[in-house]
């Protein structure tokens, strides 16, 4: 009988990274149908150029770097499915190229690979496109089924909550209909990919000082991809905090910030921004009280 030595954590499990992603592919699938049908065929383009760049990515990566080929878990997959979702339809494939590959190359495997990047990497490239091209990252969004005044997100729009649910209105991609959302939501939670703690207390947070600077807490949450990051950024394995505790100072910091950017900052949303520094401050907030060690005993002084 062979022993297998390997380190922490010893613990079985039906799950693997390949059944998590595809739980979470699944659970986009809501969005990706609702984004075809609300802007055209140009959504299903930017989708499937984003999911093939991000696959595209890992493979050379780890073809280069002589490293086993690992797309297979999907986990490239899922990366590529929300840069297409985060993005205008309008976007350029040139663009979602390059967002793909720095979510891959740069954000994940230069720092080690799936397990060991210290920020979302879909949400990364966001950052860095918004950063690069912010003429294209914030207009042409009235392409599909509607025609609506171009812009970088619905809050100002004044539009109904009718609309905010169903999607009828100007975003990105995947983050318009809520109604989507939800449903992925509810197949995560009921596969049990994800828990519930981050996704609620970060759209309470949000919710509650809205509310206390004048905003409606309803629109609030449905407004711009505040819903969307919540449940699918904020979400992630990596880049969240171990302990109880600091997942609440995580998700709360979510919802301030995203609020906060809102009111007082010149950009009228700020989810990628609020989870990215969440993403690292998360290590600190793990931090927060201090763990006691296993076996060891508080130093006292001599003589005492």
């Amino acid at each position: 009988m062979s022993l297998i030595l390997s380190s922490a954590p010893h613990v079985r499990s039906k799950d693997n990274t390949q059944r998590l992603m595809l739980n979470v592919i699944i659970s986009l699938l809501p969005c990706v149908a609702a984004g075809i049908y609300y802007f055209g065929w140009r959504a299903a383009l930017v989708v499937c150029v984003s999911v093939v760049s991000a696959v595209a990515a890992e493979f050379i990566w780890q073809k280069l770097a002589r490293k086993k080929v690992r797309v297979y878990d999907l986990s490239a997959v899922v990366t590529g499915l929300l840069i297409g979702l985060i993005v205008p339809p309008s976007a350029p494939w040139w663009m979602l190229v390059i967002g793909s590959f720095f979510a891959i190359m740069v954000v994940k495997q230069l720092f080690g690979g799936i397990g060991d990047n210290f920020l979302n990497p879909a949400l990364a490239a966001r950052a860095v496109l918004l950063a690069s091209w912010p003429a294209l990252m914030t207009s042409g969004y009235n392409v599909g089924k509607f025609d609506a005044v171009s812009g970088a997100t619905p809050l100002l729009s004044g539009a109904s909550v009718a609309d905010l649910l169903l999607g009828n209105v100007t975003g990105a991609v995947g983050e318009t209909c809520k109604i989507a959302i939800l449903l992925g939501f509810a197949w995560l939670l009921f596969t049990r990919t994800i828990r519930w703690e981050i996704p609620v207390i970060s759209l309470a947070s949000a919710c509650l000082l809205g509310w206390a600077l004048g905003y409606d807490p309803l629109t609030t949450v449905l407004s711009g991809g505040l819903l969307f990051g919540a449940v699918y950024m904020a979400t992630d394995y990596v880049t969240t905090p171990m302990t109880q505790f600091a997942r609440i100072l995580y998700s709360v910091g979510i919802g301030v910030i995203v609020v906060l950017i809102r009111k007082f900052g010149s950009y009228p949303e700020g989810v990628t921004y609020a989870i990215l520094l969440m993403n690292i401050a998360a290590p600190l907030f793990d931090r927060i009280p201090a763990q006691r060690i296993y076996g060891h005993t508080k130093a006292t002084k001599e003589g005492k």
